[in-house]
């Protein structure tokens, strides 16, 4: 199953922080309280929890959205495996994207239900 890409273009022209992290810099820790969701735009991030790479994020991918929808704390961490950048999206921007964007809300859909399919798989 190919990893749910989000067609970058529909980001563009919109007030959105580009952040750069270098190979291995943490980008959050898990349990820390979430104030953005991440777009990669170049490189690859990790996802992590309890030493464990639970997904590998390469551009157009997203991670961080799931506190953005429960208003939770982060489940895993997150690291640049690489050199990478990504776009932040804050959770009013976040909300507007969703509110706005159907092409947006369904690629947050599909990575969801992807994540759940991949869980149930490994059980």
């Amino acid at each position: 199953m190919a990893a749910v890409q989000l067609n970058l273009a529909i980001l563009h022209g919109l007030p959105l922080e580009r952040q750069r992290f270098e190979q291995g810099e943490r980008i959050f820790l898990q349990d820390d309280p979430a104030t953005h969701m991440y777009v990669v735009t170049s490189g690859k991030v990790q996802v992590i929890t309890f030493g464990a790479v639970l997904e590998n994020v390469g551009p157009g991918g997203m991670f961080g959205e799931m506190a953005m929808i429960d208003d939770g704390p982060r489940s895993a961490a997150a690291m640049a495996a690489e050199a990478t950048e990504v776009i932040a999206i804050d959770q009013p921007m976040f909300h507007l994207l969703v509110q706005d964007y159907s092409e947006f809300s369904l690629a947050v859909m599909r990575v969801l239900a992807q994540r759940i399919r991949r869980m149930n798989e490994s059980v």
